[in-house]
């Protein structure tokens, strides 16, 4: 199994230096509900998570910290989104000795209730607008994917996602299109596609400095109807490390640990992003996260909390994440469950 994940590494070296897997304008990708990413923790620190991804939250961000479970985990994400989209999120991953960790991830997005609208001529009966139908649609996206990681040594880790992905636009598997001009044609109303991810986690072995970098959502393009789209396609590229708290950086202590990260982001629809956060958390019991999202048209202050305890070897987590959104989109939260056992 090491040998397989080994024989990845140059296929991600390719990836990262591939000028043209990046090379996508603004608005040109679809199924873009792979941006809006689950887990109260990671989106809390400002997406800031390539290196701290570990765990079953781990497939969500960096496959290779499936890789760093030390006991089966389970961890459940709801998240509200603008206007009436929600989204759903589960994952496990498990460890077994001399093979490595195995990750699983299901998604779901609910993109609520939308009016129908029919196109009319502006050239026929003299109507100016298209106009609502008194029908509506509920559109859909879910996801299913699998991950392996592998410790390949004490410092480095590496793993490999695959997913499939379908995204409904309306209901129904086809639907009836009619064009400017009158023309009909019978189209599929969805998309779907296998997608790949591919991660690193290096740490250094100074102090508690530690690297990370993932390439995400690596496939063909998704076609719908009669036009194909590429899919966003994502490196982050991160560090890590803890500022307080044992072996670190700058103060010693027993009782706190306070931890900064930061991720560089290349979408291939957009300029290049940055992520920053933050973590304190005081007697692994209560944590307060903060982070910013930089050279986002919507995004950009995000905070959240955090309480985790271990009952009878059984370890408990909640998490909850708020997060800024302009232009009067409102705000996103995300509360996120997890046990370890």
């Amino acid at each position: 199994m090491k040998k397989v994940t080994v024989s990845l590494l140059p296929l991600f070296a390719i990836l990262l230096f591939s000028p043209s897997a990046f090379s996508q304008k603004v608005g040109s990708t679809s199924m873009q509900f792979l941006k809006v990413m689950p887990c109260a923790r990671a989106t809390a620190m400002g997406d800031a998570y390539s290196v701290l991804a570990s765990g079953a939250e781990a497939v969500f961000w960096n496959p290779a910290g499936v890789a760093l479970a030390d006991k089966k985990e389970v961890s459940l994400t709801y998240l509200k989104w603008i206007f009436d989209t929600r989204q759903g999120a589960l994952s496990f991953a498990m460890p077994i000795a001399n093979i490595g960790s195995f990750g699983i991830q299901l998604q779901y997005v609910d993109f609520g209730e939308i009016p129908e609208a029919t196109w009319v001529s502006p050239y026929k009966d003299d109507i100016q607008y298209p106009g609502l139908t008194g029908n509506s649609f509920h559109p859909f996206t879910y996801l299913v994917g699998l991950t392996y990681a592998s410790q390949i040594t004490d410092k480095f880790a590496t793993g490999i996602t695959v997913k499939y992905a379908r995204e409904s636009l309306y209901d129904g598997q086809t639907h009836v299109a009619i064009s400017a001009g009158g023309d009909t044609s019978t189209v599929n109303t969805w998309g779907s596609g296998l997608i790949f991810d591919f991660g690193l986690n290096y740490n250094t072995g100074f102090r508690t400095v530690r690297l990370g970098a993932s390439m995400q959502n690596f496939g063909a393009n998704v076609r719908y109807a009669s036009e194909a789209s590429p899919v966003p396609i994502a490196l982050r590229v991160g560090i890590a490390a803890d500022l307080l708290g044992n072996n670190s950086l700058l103060l010693p202590s027993e009782n706190s640990r306070l931890t900064v990260a930061f991720d560089l982001f290349q979408p291939n629809d957009f300029a290049q992003q940055a992520h920053v956060g933050a973590e304190y958390v005081y007697s692994g019991v209560v944590a307060v996260r903060a982070g910013y999202k930089f050279n986002y048209d919507a995004d950009g202050l995000t905070a959240g909390v955090g309480l985790q305890q271990t009952i009878a070897q059984t370890r408990f987590s909640f998490d909850y994440s708020y997060g800024v959104l302009h232009y009067n989109l409102g705000n996103v939260h995300r509360i996120s469950l997890g046990v370890g056992f």
